[in-house]
């Protein structure tokens, strides 16, 4: 796929950008953002397949991988590192890996995105496995340290997804779950932390989230597994344990919470 028929990479619709009022801009800048979860939209049946082959995956044991550069790999870290404080699972349950490593996350490494070999080698510090399921994420759908990694690990029985912002993407050859969405072009050419970030975001967050779901780190609809790591989130636990339980009153549930450490374990001990 050459760049002409890459929608990441075609003009903006807007010209003279550097003209406009801020209220142009931001007026301009939101309306090409509406566009975004109604596309995503389209590609529904495509997360499903992905979060229920996922899902499988981490029930039998299995960890989940996000392997992206630039920005990809920063939407991939910022996914993985709220799980473990927003479910209570295992930090090495979801895995994001950059490339050009943790000083990426921060600051460009030149030439790290056109590495074709450290992805594997990223992802093998992991020891990982078959049991594991490996996420490449990249919004033109061509970032070749994402491409050949999702290969190597199709190469070893290893099952993939991927999420790209062009269809016909080279990264969905490698994926056995892919997602495609096509956004037209970014309000300023070629920025593809805009749209195409978002984008990546909203499907980052309805992935994580539903599997969470089905792993039973939810209840109702709240956070019973959440880590309690400042006051504001120990009080949030408190009212939900006095939402579950209407017999206590808010000493009771603090003590619950207290000796018990989670909401979920909480409401579980609470007769004992």
């Amino acid at each position: 796929m050459d760049n002409k028929k890459r929608t990441t990479e075609t003009e903006s619709l807007y010209k003279d950008i550097e003209k406009m009022s801020t209220q142009e801009i931001l007026s301009n800048i939101n309306k090409e953002d509406q566009k975004v979860a109604l596309e995503i939209q389209k590609a529904l049946p495509a997360i499903e397949h992905l979060v229920n082959a996922l899902w499988v995956q981490l029930n039998n044991g299995g960890r989940l991988f996000y392997i992206g550069a630039g920005t990809s790999g920063r939407l991939a870290l910022v996914d993985a590192s709220e799980c473990p404080p927003t479910y209570g699972v295992p930090h090495d349950l979801v895995v994001g890996i950059i490339a050009g490593g943790q000083k990426a996350m921060f600051q460009a490494v030149e030439n790290a995105e056109d590495d074709t070999k450290q992805a594997w080698i990223d992802l093998m510090e992991y020891k990982i496995s078959t049991q594991d399921f490996v996420i490449g994420i990249a919004a033109s759908g061509t970032t070749p340290y994402v491409i050949e990694g999702l290969k190597a690990c199709q190469a070893a029985g290893i099952p993939t997804g991927s999420i790209a912002c062009n269809f016909n993407s080279p990264i969905s050859t490698y994926a056995n779950y892919p997602i495609e969405v096509e956004l037209g072009p970014e309000f300023i050419t070629g920025s593809t932390r805009m749209k195409s970030g978002t984008a990546q975001k909203l499907i980052l967050n309805m992935i994580s989230t539903t599997a969470m779901i089905k792993l039973g780190r939810i209840k109702g609809n709240k956070m019973v597994n959440m880590q309690l790591t400042n006051q504001k989130l120990v009080e949030r636990g408190i009212l939900m344990i006095m939402d579950e339980l209407k017999h206590i009153d808010k000493q009771k549930a603090s003590e619950l919470l207290a000796t018990y450490g989670s909401v979920k374990n909480a409401i579980e001990n609470a007769n004992k």
